[in-house]
């Protein structure tokens, strides 16, 4: 649907949009009340009998900062993360399920309807949602940022400057809040509240040119940079906001304590900076000109190797995303790149390394991509068992890098700091520390630039979140396939 269409709200409809949200946030208050007044009333009936008693049921909806399906068809995302956490650390009475609406706006109103337990949405608390549901502890931080396309306009010096501009986002959002609260204090402001759409879609539209401004959360921001390198941020819009899970006002005391323990739990044990990390911590990570260049050779350089890639995931297993990925951030696709230290071609091999994979000429394509993939999984069979995907793979990469040697240096420093050894959030931090003496002069295998790993490892997470979104995975038309080890 064209945005000429879709931006139908003038300051008339603006001004009628925010009244009708108060009265309904009113009406909805007054509903509540009676209901709690009323527990024989009809409502109180059907909300008592909606749900399955045996169901935990998580309101949400699609998105990258919610519940999607990657690139393997298995279900992803945060919000599907803790929800799956939570039920089988602190309710596994319940068997989970996941009601799926079409958009934000339509979350809290399912939840009031009685038709979901508690909404995992990536919800800001707001004063308007307050006086709807209750909020259970936060788990994380965002920040509202305007966004505008840097190769259309200038960069705005103030929300005046946004005088007669095209800015949306998603109705029923935090982001709509704000922006009637600024409005209240700059009138000239206009903006627009689309149904049906989503932050990540405006943003998409900022991106070619079709809309001026929209306003997002910014991890998400810093998500889509990676795939729109012309995305640049305005400016802040208020102060950070706090994300959480909401549940009715109504809701069991039992399940609102053992949410907000669940919460406590996760924060203080690190699995909950990891689950950060694993979703936003490589989002950062490239500046536009790595973009720019790595989306322009993605198009005129990868088609040359494309196949390469994806015979070495029928012999490995491991994606070819992944491995094309790798060879990018260490030849960036040059098959006769060689560095000072003599490791050479697109996987970039040492002589040694080569040796061991059976490598007889590291700038023959054929040969360095099949052994680079092998080399990647040789580090993996040598990772402990126990640690879990995708850590395990983070793993393998700062080994490819580095070395197994100095990542399990790494992984004992983790453990000496109460840190998790088996986690990349918290190995990463220790990584770095193997440049200082303080910490590698007790370690068993000293010295090494521990910056470099994290670099590299965190420069692929981002190159492969880019090609995921660009190129299709590749499923051989066979059922299974055997892992060569031994070649």
């Amino acid at each position: 649907m064209g945005l000429t269409l879709r931006l139908h709200l003038d300051n008339a409809h603006c001004a009628l949009f925010k009244l009708t949200m108060r009265l309904v946030a009113s009406s909805l208050l007054v509903a509540l009340s009676l209901s709690a007044c009323s527990p024989n009333g009809n409502e109180a009936k059907q909300n008592a009998t909606a749900l399955n008693k045996h169901e935990l049921v998580f309101v949400t909806h699609n998105g990258p900062t919610t519940y999607y399906m990657d690139g393997d068809n298995e279900f992803s995302g945060i919000e599907y993360d803790l929800a799956t956490l939570f039920v089988k650390d602190f309710a596994p009475e319940y068997q989970i399920k996941f009601l799926l609406v079409n958009s934000i706006s339509d979350v809290i109103p399912t939840l009031l309807k009685g038709k979901a337990n508690i909404a995992a949405a990536n919800l800001t608390v707001t004063h308007l949602r307050q006086q709807l549901v209750q909020f259970s502890k936060p788990y994380q931080e965002t920040q509202q940022q305007l966004v505008y396309n840097n190769e259309v306009d200038d960069k705005p010096k103030n929300i005046a400057a946004l005088s007669d501009r095209k800015i949306a986002v998603p109705a029923g959002t935090s982001f709509a809040e704000r922006l009637s609260q600024i409005q209240e204090k700059e009138p000239s402001l206009h903006w627009h509240a689309l149904n049906q759409t989503n932050s990540e879609t405006l943003l998409d539209e900022v991106a070619s040119g079709v809309l001026d401004f929209t306003v997002a959360d910014s991890y998400l921001v810093a998500m889509m940079q990676n795939y729109y390198p012309n995305l640049e941020v305005a400016m802040p819009l208020g102060k950070p906001e706090s994300i959480a899970w909401a549940l009715p006002k109504n809701a069991d005391p039992a399940l609102v304590k053992k949410v907000n323990a669940f919460f406590d739990k996760i924060h203080q044990d690190g699995t909950l900076r990891n689950l950060i990390d694993r979703y936003y911590g490589s989002s950062k990570r490239l500046n536009t000109l790595d973009i720019t260049n790595f989306l322009k050779l993605s198009n005129t350089l990868l088609p040359k190797y494309r196949n390469l890639f994806k015979q070495a995931q029928e012999v490995t297993g491991l994606d070819w995303r992944l491995l094309a990925a790798v060879s990018y951030r260490e030849s960036h696709w040059d098959t006769f790149s060689t560095s000072p230290t003599n490791v050479r071609g697109l996987m970039m091999l040492t002589e040694g390394t080569a040796d061991l994979m059976g490598v007889t000429d590291r700038l023959d394509p054929k040969q360095s991509i099949p052994a680079g993939a092998k080399y990647i999984l040789k580090m993996k069979d040598t990772i402990p068992d126990r640690i879990p995907e995708p850590d395990r793979t983070y793993f393998a990469l700062a080994a490819y890098n580095i070395g197994y040697a100095h990542v399990e240096d790494a992984r004992v420093l983790a453990k000496r700091l109460k840190l998790n050894p088996d986690s990349w959030a918290d190995v990463k931090k220790t990584l770095v520390m193997l440049s200082n003496p303080e910490y590698y002069n007790t370690v068993k295998y000293g010295y090494a630039s521990g910056g470099a790993p994290v670099i590299f490892v965190e420069s692929i997470r981002s190159y492969q979140r880019i090609l995921e979104r660009y190129q299709p995975g590749h499923n051989p038309e066979f059922n299974s396939f055997k892992i060569a080890r031994n070649d």
